[in-house]
């Protein structure tokens, strides 16, 4: 990854499970991030892109399932993805308003890479999540653009940014800066070793409620800080599940589901103004578009291999939400509205996270 403070660069280990070699999403092969960032004046927000595998996404589609927490939220494709099991476009995270800009980016991307979509088959299912960044974004403007998709799906890399970045910029994480964060845990078997990575767009919480690893950090924080703050939270998260196990549709939903146990570890009480939506998707199967002349044949791992995947979901996303907040810069967007950096203000307080 690109050099970044990180939570364990502040000695913060969470759970059990070792992260993979770069501790993100893109630890799981074939998949790669790119991001949009638009960072002017009263317009603080951008895209976020992230491509699960490097070739035609609709011709080799990929096992994939969504799983609603609390549905605050606005997706599109979701509905289908969840009656059909696989995923067919890169997935697009960007803010509440703009999110009928990217389905459109995206469905011209398809249109391009794939001449035979509404002619000789049908159409495309686009993959859209996002969250609220009205606080620091002027959202009414609905600055995002199709070409802006565009490039986060061309900037797409395995090495990428977390922070106040792309989808992320203009968003909230516990009262304080937010935005986008990653973690990856990995999971040994008798048949193997595989990759678990989360991406999280975080704008959700309220500073009290924050716990690293247990500790009351957030009651310590709002202490010196929040004096004069009102803590309402009124956000959301995406929450993108990335695996090379070897599952069914079915093992893949019950695995997004424990993202939960992740988010609550954090400290989230996932309040009824918040959306907290899981997208996830396996690499270990391609499903093509075209009907072979053979069966399918998609291997899938025993139940009892499931606990290890369970847990390797719910480190990933405690880990991603903690790197959001570790990685975030200060910003000052719509209106002179701010939101400060929980990097800078446990370092200025002399707050330990131990």
């Amino acid at each position: 990854m690109l050099y970044q403070k990180r939570i364990r660069d502040y000695g913060v280990e969470i759970g059990r499970l070792q992260p993979g070699k770069k501790n993100a999403i893109t630890d799981v092969e074939g998949v790669t991030v790119g991001h949009v960032t638009l960072d002017e004046g009263d317009t603080q927000t951008g895209v976020t892109a992230i491509l699960p595998h490097q070739g035609n996404l609709f011709r080799e589609k990929l096992i994939a399932s969504s799983h609603v927490i609390n549905g605050f939220g606005k997706t599109m494709g979701t509905i289908q993805m969840s009656e059909l099991g696989t995923i067919e476009t890169p997935i697009v995270l960007t803010n509440t308003l703009s999110i009928g800009t990217a389905a459109d980016a995206l469905i011209e991307y398809m249109l391009e890479q794939t001449p035979e979509i509404g002619k000789t088959t049908g159409t495309v299912n686009p993959i859209v999540g996002e969250c609220n960044d009205m606080f620091l974004n002027d959202i009414r403007a609905r600055n995002v653009t199709i070409e802006h998709v565009w490039k986060a799906i061309q900037n797409a890399s395995e090495e990428f940014e977390e922070g106040a970045v792309g989808a992320g910029r203009g968003m909230l994480c516990y009262s304080l800066k937010g935005g986008i964060g990653t973690a990856s845990r990995m999971m040994e078997f008798e048949h193997g070793t595989y990759t678990m990575g989360i991406l999280v767009l975080a704008n959700f919480g309220i500073l009290s409620d924050l716990r690293i690893n247990g500790k009351p950090v957030g009651e310590e924080l709002k202490e010196v800080i929040l004096k004069t703050w009102e803590e309402k939270d009124k956000g959301s998260i995406m929450m993108i599940v990335a695996t090379d196990l070897p599952v069914s549709e079915r093992q893949l939903n019950r695995i997004i589901k424990r993202t939960v146990t992740g988010l609550s570890r954090t400290g989230s009480i996932i309040t009824t103004g918040s959306g907290e939506i899981a997208i996830g998707f396996s690499t270990a199967t391609k499903i093509p578009h075209e009907k072979p002349d053979r069966l399918l044949s998609v291997p899938t791992i025993h139940e009892e291999d499931m606990d290890t995947a369970f847990r390797a979901a719910g480190e990933a996303t405690e880990e991603a939400v903690l790197n959001v907040l570790a990685t975030a810069e200060h910003v000052t967007g719509r209106d002179g509205n701010e939101r400060p950096a929980f990097k800078d203000l446990i370092e200025e307080h002399g707050i330990s996270l131990l």
